[in-house]
C-alpha cells in the first residue's frame, strides 16, 4: 500500500476537511479582547497589538539565535 502515499495524504486531508464542519476559529482570549474593544468603540485596537507581539517574538528569537551561531562559526568576542 506504500506505492501512492502522496494519494493517501490527498484522501485523508479531504475526509478530514470534509467531516470538519463549521469550525469556529477564534480562541477565547480572541474573542474576549475584541468584544472588550469593541465596547471601548476602539475597534479591533487590541487584537492589533496582540498581533504585532506575537510577530515580534519570533523575530527576536531568531535573532538572537542567529547571532549565536554567527558569533560561534567567525569566533568573533
Amino acid at each position: 500500500m506504500r506505492r501512492y502515499p502522496i494519494l493517501q495524504v490527498l484522501i485523508a486531508w479531504s475526509l478530514l476537511i470534509g467531516f470538519s464542519g463549521e469550525i469556529d476559529a477564534q480562541c477565547v482570549m480572541c474573542k474576549a479582547v475584541a468584544e472588550d474593544s469593541a465596547a471601548e468603540g476602539a475597534v479591533g485596537r487590541g487584537i492589533n497589538q496582540g498581533i504585532l507581539y506575537i510577530m515580534a517574538v519570533p523575530y527576536l528569537l531568531l535573532g538572537i539565535l542567529g547571532y549565536l551561531i554567527f558569533k560561534k562559526w567567525n569566533l568573533v568576542e
